[in-house]
């Protein structure tokens, strides 16, 4: 009540209004954008080694078609002309392209996650995070059915497809209402509101909207910065806009903010953490493969094998992408039962359990098991990690937050295939695997030392003075 007046927040119209057709169809959109990076990665585990034997690469250069696209992850455009790439050269700059195309996917994170009612917000994001599940499947399929009759010039071609779907249907995205409110253009958060809910036939609560002043505080550990990151300041709307109008470089420094840096330096070491173990065990299924053949643990082999004709390839890596659904399911049932930190770290060091035996070559079938045990732990934790990372930051960062460790995490991606790729073809498999449990018991501790848990909690709009 102000001035009489009744009064409601984003939070309290988003719980009014539910989950409907508008949310719906910010799923669907969101979705899309995450199917699209999943094949563009998936991609990488099939094309490197086809290019390698078309055009005679080293092992050093067949690594750098995957490092170089995360070095900066337009995706559709450059996805497309990479399947024209007549050289070794203009196929590294496209890819280079495709990453830059998709860095911009932690934003759409973030704006979905900002349409959601908070007491539904763990389960939405899973399901959220099943359409990069469903990314990595569609790829392994369409691998499977293309690479051996077409090649891998077909596979860049269709892979790039889901892109173009998301340019359809941009002119119907609305802005967060919550990003609108904290930059003090309420009139215009009612707006979208309003819009959400005639579109999902409910009312909005009567009254006035409030710019998210009015924050719940629960209860909270004797953390100074657990409060910090909880506690929101009330000050007039006009004060608070001047204050929020932060641009790049301003809401950068407030990450590494006395409230926000520990938060900060512990999720961009845990996003490295999680980066290079997924993508590197997305390649190690393909190439401790190649690399037991290379180095005689499944028979004297002295010439490379054709990885577009290998059936087993595909299989097996269709088979280790299923992983993703049961770790889906396991982070579904654990993430608002025991909290995103325990989920999180307890995936972590039973991974360490599941990839330990990779240590001496194992047949191709246990090494199959033991990868698929692994992918379970880490789609699961990855998974969490997604969900709590916006949660963790308050509106006027987040985006940027999450945007930034998501760089950061680039160079878990860039550093990976020199372990999964340069040591596994150099017979050193031993490293390799040692190297992989060293940064899941790493990024487990690092998970342990978070401030916060935020399972139940509302989201934050503020960053307390």
């Amino acid at each position: 009540m102000e001035d009489g007046v009744s009064t409601y927040t984003v939070d309290e119209a988003l719980i009014s209004m539910g989950f409907g057709k508008f949310q719906a169809f910010v799923l669907a959109y969101s979705g899309m954008a995450k199917i699209s990076e999943a094949m563009e990665m998936m991609l990488l585990s099939f094309v490197g080694q086809s290019v390698q034997a078309e055009w005679e690469l080293s092992a050093q250069a067949e690594s750098l078609i995957t490092s170089v696209v995360f070095v900066a992850l337009v995706t559709g455009g450059a996805g497309l002309l990479s399947a024209f790439a007549p050289n070794y050269l203009s196929l590294i700059v496209l890819r280079f392209m495709v990453g830059v195309g998709l860095g911009g996917g932690p934003v759409l994170s973030s704006w979905f996650l900002e349409f959601i009612p908070a007491p539904n917000r763990g389960t939405w994001m899973v399901i959220f995070s099943a359409f990069w599940t469903i990314g990595t499947i569609m790829e392994a399929s369409l691998a499977w059915a293309v690479m051996p009759g077409f090649g891998w010039r077909w596979l860049l071609a269709f892979s790039s497809l889901p892109s173009f779907a998301l340019l359809l249907f941009y002119p119907l995205t609305l802005e967060s209402p919550r990003y609108l409110c904290m930059k003090g253009r309420t009139a215009d958060a009612e707006q979208v509101l309003e819009t959400m809910a005639r579109l999902n036939r409910v009312a909005l609560p009567s009254g006035k909207l409030m710019s998210g002043h009015r924050m719940e505080l629960h209860e909270m550990t004797d953390s100074s910065e657990t409060s910090q990151l909880l506690s929101a300041k009330k000050t007039n709307p006009a004060a608070h806009a001047s204050k929020s109008e932060m641009g790049g470089l301003n809401a950068i420094l407030k990450l590494l903010s006395p409230n926000l840096i520990r938060s900060t330096l512990l999720l961009w070491t845990v996003f490295l953490g999680h980066a290079f173990l997924y993508y590197g065990l997305v390649l190690l299924t393909s190439e401790l493969s190649h690399g037991n053949k290379i180095c005689g643990s499944e028979g004297a082999v002295t010439t490379q094998t054709n990885h577009s004709n290998d059936a087993n390839l595909y299989r097996n890596v269709f088979i280790t992408s299923f992983g993703e659904v049961p770790g889906l399911i396991l982070s579904a049932a654990i993430v608002d039962k025991i909290g995103r930190k325990l989920s999180m770290s307890s995936m972590l060091y039973i991974s360490c359990l599941c990839i330990a035996p990779l240590m001496v070559p194992q047949t191709e079938s246990l090494t199959t098991i033991f990868l698929f045990c692994a992918r379970v732990c880490i789609s699961a934790s990855f998974t969490v990690l997604h969900i709590y990372a916006p949660e963790i930051y308050p509106t006027a960062v987040r985006a940027t937050g999450v945007g930034f460790a998501s760089s950061i995490a680039r160079f878990g991606g860039i550093l990976c295939p020199l372990v999964a790729v340069s040591l596994v073809h150099a017979c050193h498999q031993t490293a390799a695997i040692l190297i992989f449990i060293t940064v899941m018991l790493v990024s487990g501790v690092a998970v342990s030392y978070f401030p916060l848990e935020t399972s139940g909690r509302k989201l934050s709009d503020h960053i307390a003075a």
